[in-house]
């Protein structure tokens, strides 16, 4: 609510003076104080819902909601801005390769999350930090945080790459 008022505020100052055409990127450093107001909502949320009302759980939980949707945002203008990062060469599978849309559970054979498949750097691409035993790979154009130990998807973005 607060970034909706600052904006509007320099809106109406700024907007006679110049317009700008393209939305900037957000820095990373924005970028990670988005992620804490989403994980404080997320809090706040959790406390209303030990200790508030009915209203006041409805309010937090739109309140997280609306940082979420905003962060999406952020990432999708990243996104559009740094294409050229998001563009990587073919990708070429395991012998007997065959693409198939996969979700959180999949699980998959040990070589395809070899070394070969490994996103060394999630920070360039603005993916979370795996947890101990967990590595990002890329599947065809898509970004897999999958489980070593067991070779299932924890988490799965489709078409990530161009």
């Amino acid at each position: 609510m607060r970034k909706i008022i600052i904006a509007a505020l320099a809106a109406t100052i700024l907007a006679p003076v110049a317009a700008p055409t393209v939305a900037a990127a957000q820095s990373y450093g924005e970028v990670a104080r988005d992620q804490r107001e989403v994980d404080r909502d997320r809090q706040d949320l959790a406390y209303q819902r030990r200790n508030g009302d009915r209203g006041d759980v409805r309010r937090a939980r739109q309140e997280l909601r609306e940082d979420r949707q905003e962060a999406r945002e952020d990432w999708r203008d990243y996104r559009r801005s740094h294409r050229d990062v998001y563009r990587r060469p073919a990708y070429a599978g395991p012998r007997n390769y065959r693409y198939r849309p996969v979700t959180v559970g999949y699980r998959f054979a040990p070589e395809y999350y070899g070394q070969r498949y490994w996103i060394n750097d999630p920070y360039t691409y603005r993916l979370g930090r795996p947890g101990y035993g967990q590595r990002w790979i890329r599947y065809g154009n898509d970004v897999v945080l999958i489980d070593t130990r067991s070779g299932r998807a924890v988490q799965v973005y489709n078409s990530f790459f161009y």
